[in-house]
């Protein structure tokens, strides 16, 4: 479904990607793990066209990103639905406008359409009776399914989720993965998230990558992960500030 191949990409001159290599298959969940600063989102943005890799190939569904037009692209992202790490909703719309907004900029569905889609669609994320609030009058886990309903509003084939329980308790972002679990089950999509949460990793993955020095260093299943002997990926899925990885003004 998605492939990335020897994916290179720096900002002034500054490597964040330095030849990563990931295979999604279609329905799978992977989970990309790594550090603040370690480039993820750069790699999310690479999966969805936003940025195009100084070296390498982005495929999805064979077809090469970089051979793709605006247009070509624009199409291709139809396929997507993105949740936002912060939700990303729009203050001066109410909740309705905001998960439909893709079908209004992409079909020629009448306002009544599109709002009857939206209130399905918040049911689905169990959201009931919100449609009119405006983004204001949410809480914060409410604005996250707000945005997860925008996210399934054009029922994509690929869900990408930038830290989706960052800012959330404890209860409310595993809310959030029992959510992600659902989606991907109810609507088959193949799904890409990125986190830095093990607990949401090792609960909605099929699939964890650990992305480090721009590379991936170890792939698995989550018990995989957990048992790893790799020094980078131990300490980091265990939390320790002590080990490989350097943590500029804490390792010594």
């Amino acid at each position: 479904m998605i492939e990335l191949i020897d994916i290179h990409k720096s900002f002034e001159g500054k490597p964040v990607l330095r030849g990563v290599n990931l295979r999604v298959e279609k329905g799978e969940s992977v989970v990309v793990i790594g550090g603040s600063g370690s480039g993820k989102s750069v790699l999310l943005k690479h999966i969805i066209g936003l940025l195009k890799p100084d070296k390498g190939q982005v495929l999805v569904n064979s077809t090469d990103l970089l051979q793709l037009d605006e247009d070509g692209l624009n199409e291709m992202r139809k396929k997507f639905g993105m949740l936002f790490q912060s939700a990303a909703l729009f203050d001066s719309m109410p909740v309705w406008e905001n998960v439909g907004f893709g079908l209004k900029r992409h079909t020629a569905l009448h306002d009544r359409e599109i709002k009857e889609i939206a209130v399905q669609k918040l049911k689905m994320v169990g959201l009931v009776g919100i449609e009119d609030l405006m983004p204001s009058e949410l809480s914060g886990g409410m604005r996250k399914r707000v945005g997860l309903a925008r996210a399934i509003a054009m029922e994509p084939e690929i869900l990408l989720y930038d830290e989706p329980t960052t800012g959330l308790d404890p209860i409310m972002a595993d809310a959030i993965n029992d959510l992600i679990i659902k989606m991907r089950e109810k609507l088959n999509v193949t799904s890409v998230a990125i986190t830095h949460d093990m607990k949401s990793a090792y609960k909605i993955a099929d699939t964890i990558a650990m992305l480090y020095n721009g590379v991936i260093i170890s792939r698995g299943a989550p018990e995989e992960i957990i048992n790893t002997q790799d020094p980078a990926v131990r300490q980091f899925v265990e939390g320790r500030a002590e080990g490989p990885i350097i943590i500029e003004g804490v390792n010594k």
